[in-house]
């Protein structure tokens, strides 16, 4: 038996890129950038194996301090550095800033204790916006973690529409069944959210988000 382990935890891997950086346009003057986040993995950890997201650097900012909260005393890596200067033409910047938010997610990848964390789980699979995932992770939402992240990974959630149901659900005092999913559960936190691409639900799947959505964010602009 302890044979078996050891040579399933030398197979293990977790595979994560950063990639694709997409320009967005929030209004006339006010842009940002989101990036694509490929994971493939046969880790027991996770739910999906493969999946595919898309996260803007201010994403990245909320979950180093979300992970930050329950490192203990393991020291986080840091993220590349803010430019406000910061922008898609220069391609060389660009790919220094996907570079850094790789490594960031390979280290993390790598240290067990933040794997239990389901924010960070919620954040690399499925499409839920911040608020939205910080609900998720303490059962305030109709749907657990493990749902939000096999719907989240297997089709688009168009969010506005989950943005605008919530509101109502929320009002209601409607909590949601258990999010226990096998991932540890992790403590809200206050946290600034940032509006994000839209994305295109597939002929109506996913019926088990058709009637909830989020309370609508306060919008940020990244750097």
């Amino acid at each position: 038996m302890d044979h078996a382990l050891d040579s399933l935890m030398k197979t293990e891997f977790i595979s994560v890129c950063v990639r694709n950086p997409r320009l967005h346009k929030d209004d006339f003057w006010h842009t940002h950038i989101d990036y694509e986040i490929a994971l493939h993995t046969n880790s027991l950890c996770f739910r999906r194996k493969t999946s595919c997201v898309r996260r803007r650097y201010n994403e990245f900012v909320w979950l180093r301090q979300c992970l930050e909260q329950n490192a203990l005393i393991i020291e986080l890596p840091k993220l590349p550095p803010r430019n406000l200067f910061f922008s898609l033409n220069n391609t060389e910047k660009v790919d220094q800033r996907m570079k850094g938010l790789q490594e960031f997610l390979d280290i993390v990848l790598q240290t067990p204790l933040l794997l239990s964390d389901s924010r960070l789980h919620l954040f690399l699979q499925s499409h839920l916006s911040i608020s939205r995932i910080e609900r998720c992770a303490i059962g305030r939402t109709r749907y657990t973690v493990a749902q939000a992240i096999h719907h989240g990974g297997s089709s688009y959630i168009h969010r506005d529409s989950l943005e605008d149901t919530d509101k109502a659900s929320c009002d209601s005092d409607c909590e949601s069944n258990s999010s226990s999913s096998g991932l540890g559960l992790s403590v809200d936190s206050t946290v600034r959210d940032s509006p994000l691409s839209f994305y295109e639900s597939s002929n109506g799947e996913v019926e088990l988000f058709s009637s909830l959505s989020e309370s609508p964010s306060d919008p940020h602009i990244e750097p």
